[in-house]
């Protein structure tokens, strides 16, 4: 074992720039897919202060397989994949890159909206195979429309801006938010299914929303509404997306994450018309993957300095 004090992260890499900030730590890399038993093996052997989180879950099991741990750093924005009442029960502070990815995510989810209402991947298909469907083919205009965000931090009022520029009427619902940009009209949640031509998730996921999108949501919606998710998949009741998106109520779902991921196969969505499917790639830019881990870096770096003069 190293004399230098570890880090370990659940993943097999880490930018340079986030390296280099650690180097005085030992960084113990889980691999590309690390389960929850591999970490607790790694946990116990290096005995960690801090745990930076890219992939996979950490458990009360994995937090006491590390009786030297600290911190842990999400490397991201999104904290459900870490037991967070059981890190606060053994003093072990979490912590998230928030904002490190916002750019890469709301134009991922951009991407999302605009292949769903030109039905860009539908038409590049058919082209492929040799039609020409201008005669038949009308698409969405998005300018004046609705879209409804659900989730107005980072991400979601950078994602606002840019539906504003495109001269979409933005409404968002988020009881945390406060200082909303003059381009948001803050409604509440019933006015967002009302409302709302297009739907976009931007909410962390936690036991109250989960399976918010289910069939008695999506039915208070108006008919053919496009939805878009780059947030968290257990947000959505799947099934009753599909039949929704079957029955017509919904035009077409541009999605980014999943309840089950990686994506189960087959899959309820697998060969469905009205998908647009990505693998969860929202945040996976090179700009983000280096702001993400610099934040992650940093974020263990303050906690574990703070700690350290406290005691």
């Amino acid at each position: 074992m190293s004399a230098k004090p570890a880090i370990l992260v659940t993943a097999a890499d880490l930018a340079p720039q986030a390296e280099a900030l650690l180097g005085n730590f030992e960084i113990i890399y889980a691999g590309k897919t690390p389960q929850a038993a591999d970490l607790v093996a790694l946990a116990q052997r290096h005995n960690p202060v801090g745990i930076i989180v890219r992939y996979g879950a950490v458990t009360p099991e994995i937090m006491d397989a590390a009786p030297a741990l600290k911190v842990i750093s999400k490397h991201g924005s999104g904290t459900d994949t870490i037991d967070k009442p059981a890190a606060a029960a053994r003093g072990i502070e979490v912590t998230a890159a928030v904002g490190a990815n916002a750019a890469a995510v709301a134009e991922q989810a951009l991407a999302l909206l605009l292949g769903c209402a030109k039905s860009v991947v539908q038409l590049n298909q058919r082209m492929h195979a040799g039609h020409w469907d201008k005669a038949t083919h009308k698409s969405v205009e998005l300018a004046g429309r609705t879209i409804g965000l659900i989730g107005l931090g980072a991400i979601g009022r950078r994602f606002a801006r840019m539906c504003d520029a495109m001269d979409m009427r933005v409404i968002g619902f988020d009881p945390f938010a406060a200082d909303l940009p003059a381009c948001i009209e803050p409604v509440e949640l019933e006015a967002i299914w009302r409302e709302s031509d297009a739907i976009s998730l931007h909410c962390p996921l936690t036991p109250e929303n989960r399976a918010m999108i289910n069939a008695q949501t999506l039915a208070r919606c108006k008919p053919r509404l496009m939805l878009v998710n780059t947030a968290r998949g257990g947000l959505i009741d799947e099934p009753a997306l599909l039949a929704a998106v079957q029955s017509g109520q919904v035009a077409v779902a541009g999605l980014d994450s999943f309840a089950v991921e990686p994506m189960t196969v087959p899959h309820i969505f697998h060969g469905q018309p009205g998908f647009v499917l990505s693998p969860h790639i929202g945040g996976v830019t090179s700009a983000a993957y280096v702001n993400m881990g610099v934040a992650a870096a940093q974020n263990t770096l303050g906690v574990l300095a703070a700690l350290n003069e406290a005691g």
